[in-house]
């Protein structure tokens, strides 16, 4: 859904600019108290929260190149903002998926640069707040089980992506460049989302499920997620009586085999997996052509970049070529992902310490 320069008029992708670097300023804000990891038995700051949420952005950005068929001659790929918001928070979600725009923005030429406000809003701000505050109103109704936050993750991601359409339609209501049927837009718009939005479900609750069942402590979605301890009596496992003591062997443990696992993967999907994702255009390039959209689409202003449209400059073979770039932002986006959140927590850090040297208190 990343949307080019020139679907939105100036005034309107100027506000959407204001508006997403309002969101972005509350989450680093938001994101100093979620990537603050002592809250967490055996938690160790920024030393393990930093990285899994750079990682959290590199894995975003791997899976974004994997697109899926979801009608005739249609696609879709993960927006990421459910994902993100449940693993590392909403705050750091939000920055998480503003990351991987950027990238995509700057160094492929994915979505326009005057239309990044855009993008921000419909793809990373949107979809973390719906997915976010369904699935917090869910886990509160549902067993605390780990079935439960998987369960819990593929409603929301489901409903995000028709959301972030939603919002997408609104934003061109009042400031798109063609005359075309609102009605028409809105129905196509929100119909294929529907179908990309059943995808992004799958992909999401299959992550975090595999998270949570063998790390749920580092899944911020999961957190007071503990497994009854069993007892067997006379053959039978029975669950042990809860003595209100929290498990900590569990967070003690370094993330480390989970981020390197998580990299490899991320490596491999954009890598290698990427070149077998779907060719056909994706749900707004669908719509846009359909609808006539797309005849003010303006050419991106980082047409030549190196790496435009996923590919290696001067590299003439299409599957090293795709499978290089792939990396390569695997490699860039989680370098300046982690740098971001390492930086934001640093900056929490500090401010704490501040507040409680004694130049610092008043008398």
């Amino acid at each position: 859904m990343h949307a080019p320069d020139g679907f939105i008029d100036a005034p309107i992708s100027a506000a959407a600019g204001l508006l997403a670097a309002g969101a972005i300023a509350v989450s680093l804000r938001g994101a100093r108290r979620e990537l603050d990891d002592t809250s967490r038995p055996g938690g160790a700051g920024a030393e393990r929260t930093a990285p899994l949420a750079g990682l959290v952005a590199a894995f975003i950005f791997a899976v974004q190149m994997l697109n899926f068929p979801v009608a005739a001659g249609t696609s879709g790929h993960l927006l990421g903002g459910a994902l993100a918001a449940i693993l590392v928070g909403p705050y750091t979600g939000v920055l998480c998926v503003s990351v991987v725009l950027l990238m995509q923005a700057v160094l492929f030429a994915d979505g326009g640069l005057t239309a990044l406000g855009v993008n921000i809003t419909t793809m990373a701000i949107t979809t973390t707040l719906v997915a976010y505050a369904l699935f917090r109103g869910l886990v509160k109704v549902l067993p605390r089980t780990r079935r439960s936050v998987t369960a819990a993750s593929f409603v929301a991601a489901l409903v995000s992506v028709p959301a972030s359409a939603v919002v997408f339609t609104l934003l061109f209501a009042v400031g798109g460049t063609t005359d075309v049927s609102l009605g028409k837009v809105a129905g196509a718009m929100v119909g294929v989302h529907v179908l990309i939005g059943l995808g992004e479900a799958v992909i999401t609750a299959l992550t975090v499920g595999a998270v949570v069942a063998v790390r749920p402590d580092l899944v911020h979605g999961a957190r007071g997620l503990r497994q009854k301890l069993k007892l067997r009596v006379d053959g039978e496992l029975v669950d042990a009586p809860d003595t209100g003591a929290e498990p900590v062997p569990a967070a003690a443990r370094s993330p480390r085999k989970v981020w390197i696992a998580g990299l490899v993967t991320s490596l491999l999907l954009a890598g290698f997996v990427s070149f077998y994702a779907s060719a056909n255009p994706d749900g707004l390039e669908k719509v846009a052509a359909d609808h006539g959209i797309d005849k003010q689409a303006e050419e991106h202003a980082n047409a030549d970049s190196p790496l435009a449209d996923y590919g290696v400059k001067d590299v003439d073979d299409a599957r090293l070529s795709g499978g290089l770039a792939g990396v390569i932002g695997v490699g860039v986006t989680v370098v300046a992902g982690t740098g971001v959140f390492w930086a934001v927590r640093r900056r929490r850090t500090s401010e704490e310490a501040e507040a409680t040297s004694p130049a610092g208190t008043s008398v």
